[in-house]
């Protein structure tokens, strides 16, 4: 791992990190195999996170959040990915409750908040279709107002914690005819709800123990009181002011499984010999890795800079794009490089690496894909 002091951290981040590293060895890491096989973490899991102020330690206590700040939610993403943990799925979680409280009422604020801090409920975001992906303009689920509901018609795909879900955050269509401005986002509560069925937990390439679902939509009510913000069209704004989190976010999570990869991968080639010696004693490995190293030790420095920023408020959405595309190529290079030193073993999924190449790959679609980071990052030049 890289032991660089991170200036964003303290002696207090430090003892916080001690006591996230214990739970996320025992209570998550130890169960990886059983939730891969399952395809879904264990509902206990959220609620013992809850106690302990990991979920949404960065919203106020007032709230029912830790009072932290953006470098306890950075601990918690750097220590899931150094255990190699994929499946747990906090991350989606703290992206919908940041969604409630700088946008949300103050009756929503104070009614969802505290069930998510405390795992009680778990959250997700709805917003990829089957014909709407990046293009959320070409959403076609419809939220239609009736008295004092919204009825809601559509379906989902690729919805992360979509399977457990007690809130979902639903991208919607009140105006199909204001593009961008006839989108809006409703908080729907999953639990008895009519109408709402959670398909198939979907068969993917990695993370596995992560539960990605379709969500189906048929008639179902939601109180006009659970329309985010309170004002229609405003759901496009919504999601866009919440990207520099959700994608530092993701930069976080790279850096650390890059880090762990070299960490892998170092050890194995200084173990294991061919022609007589160590593998690491051939040039062509030392240079492979050193190269690596070094754009590691790179990305490190920009995406530690980038947490400073997001502490200080100040982080923009053109600089955390730069994060999320920057980080997510060089998870899957840094991936593929370190695994060709495997060999066959590489192949194997008994060896962590290859389950870390195959988890990996989803980083430049997800969030937002590297193509789309490229034309935003283009349009402020």
């Amino acid at each position: 791992m890289n032991t660089a002091k991170k200036r964003w951290m303290d002696s207090d981040l430090e003892l916080y990190r001690d006591n996230v590293r214990r739970f996320v060895q025992t209570e998550i890491a130890a169960h990886g195999e059983k939730w891969a096989k399952q395809q879904h973490v264990d509902r206990e899991v959220w609620r013992k996170a809850g106690e302990l102020g990991l979920l949404l330690a960065d919203v106020p206590d007032d709230f029912g959040g830790s009072g932290g700040n953006y470098a306890h939610m950075a601990v918690l993403f750097e220590e899931l990915a150094y255990a190699g943990d994929r499946a747990f799925g906090a991350h989606v979680h703290a992206i919908a409750a940041h969604y409630i409280l700088n946008l949300g009422t103050e009756e929503q604020k104070a009614k969802y908040l505290p069930l998510l801090a405390s795992g009680e409920m778990i959250g997700a975001i709805a917003m990829s279709e089957p014909n709407a992906g990046s293009d959320l303009q070409g959403t076609r689920t419809r939220a239609v107002r009736d008295g004092d509901e919204y009825v809601i018609n559509g379906s989902k795909i690729f919805i992360s914690n979509g399977y457990l879900a007690d809130l979902i955050v639903v991208v919607t269509k009140t105006d199909p005819d204001a593009g961008a401005k006839g989108v809006s986002l409703m908080l729907l509560e999953t639990k008895n709800a009519p109408g709402f069925k959670v398909g198939r937990i979907l068969e993917k390439l990695g993370q596995k123990g992560q539960d990605t679902c379709e969500l189906f939509f048929d008639d179902v009510r939601v109180p006009v009181a659970n329309l985010l913000g309170g004002v229609e069209g405003k759901g496009f704004y919504h999601l866009m002011s919440e990207l520099p989190y959700e994608r530092l976010m993701l930069g976080i999570g790279a850096m650390a499984i890059i880090e762990r990869a070299l960490d892998l991968t170092v050890t194995y080639t200084k173990e294991r010999k061919a022609f007589g010696k160590p593998l690491f004693e051939m040039q062509n490995t030392r240079f492979v890795l050193a190269n690596l190293q070094s754009q590691a030790v790179m990305a490190r420095a920009f995406v530690d800079d980038c947490i400073q920023r997001m502490i200080d408020g100040e982080l923009d959405t053109v600089t955390a794009s730069m994060v999320k595309l920057n980080l997510s190529e060089l998870e899957c290079k840094v991936m593929d490089d370190c695994l060709q030193f495997f060999g066959g073993y590489g192949y194997m999924l008994e060896y962590p690496i290859t389950q870390m190449y195959a988890d990996a790959r989803v980083q430049r679609i997800y969030g937002g894909t590297s193509e789309i980071m490229k034309e935003i990052i283009a349009r402020s030049m």
